[in-house]
């Protein structure tokens, strides 16, 4: 049937991560422990950091918008997958499975950004000490800020002009639990070399700047804490970035697993479980990352329990 004879589906149907109803009352409560965990942690980390004036630096500055914007990725795909878990009949409107590709992909891509700034901050803090006051002013903060924001959203918005005119009439089934980019584009009927090369294009300039900019940070961080001559220095200084390599690592490994594959290794039932890592799990873990391996966190954590307990 030609694409443009063909009836347009008004609705799809997500498979989700299982068709077993025992399963999926199981992940229900799984997911919306980790859903919640997310939330509260997120939260809790950008209310922490805005009440303890000791954490009012760029560095917290940078942590607290990666926690808005980790609650914001989290719940562009959460809400929708846990109340799939307890429905018969898992259906999302055409219009409305393109918003939740558009906000997952944007926020996915501010993150992205975010960590890159990050790393960027790290770089300015230890190799030019002397002028990080200077350098990461207030306003320098939120342009970069905004910046990742807006290349984020601009990003998502290119591809989402390329995705938009595609016809779905072979099949509304979508072998996901959520509209991600893959699954879209293998269920379309139309010529998808126009959207994979925007996809393509979008992902290489954002992740690839990206990646470029926390490799590059880095191996003047490495660099100059190598020529410290203070072992106590160069603790410090490592210190100060294990949080955010190990959020790096974590979060650009399985971005780059997902996204940068030939087409042949593409396997929808892996990818689901990968889905799963970066969509639910990562955002959960980057507070509970940034507070565990953190002193000043620590302490403003504990100042807030003492206060609470004491004026009890």
């Amino acid at each position: 049937m030609a694409v443009e004879n063909c009836t347009m589906f008004t609705d799809f149907i997500l498979l989700g991560l299982s068709g077993r109803r025992d399963v999926q009352q199981g992940l229900f409560v799984l997911f919306l422990l980790v859903y919640g965990t997310t939330v509260i942690a997120n939260l809790g980390m950008i209310l922490l950091i805005s009440m303890d004036p000791r954490l009012h630096t760029p560095m917290y500055y940078f942590l607290s918008s990666l926690s808005f914007c980790d609650v914001c990725y989290s719940s562009t795909v959460s809400p929708k997958m846990l109340a799939d878990f307890l429905s018969e009949q898992k259906w999302i409107p055409y219009n409305l499975c393109l918003v939740q590709m558009f906000f997952f992909g944007a926020f996915a891509a501010v993150e992205c950004v975010m960590l890159s700034v990050m790393a960027y901050d790290r770089y300015v803090a230890i190799c030019n000490p002397l002028l990080y006051t200077v350098t990461m002013s207030r306003r320098v903060c939120f342009q970069l800020v905004a910046t990742a924001y807006t290349a984020g959203f601009i990003d998502m918005a290119i591809f989402t002009s390329c995705t938009f005119p595609l016809s779905f009439c072979n099949s509304n089934i979508i072998n996901h639990f959520f509209c991600d980019i893959p699954p879209l584009l293998a269920l379309s009927a139309s010529e998808t070399t126009t959207s994979e090369i925007a996809l393509t294009v979008s992902c290489s300039c954002v992740v690839g700047s990206s990646v470029i900019t926390v490799l590059l940070s880095y191996s003047y961080i490495i660099t100059t804490i190598l020529r410290m001559t203070s072992a106590e220095g160069r603790r410090k200084a490592f210190s100060t970035c294990a949080s955010h390599l190990t959020a790096v690592a974590i979060f650009y490994g399985t971005l780059l697993f997902m996204y940068f594959r030939p087409n042949s290794s593409y396997s929808m039932d892996t990818d689901k479980v990968a889905s799963v890592f970066y969509t639910v799990v990562i955002p959960m873990l980057n507070p509970l990352i940034y507070s565990l391996r953190n002193k000043d966190v620590n302490g403003a954590l504990k100042k807030v329990i003492f206060t609470k307990l004491c004026s009890q």
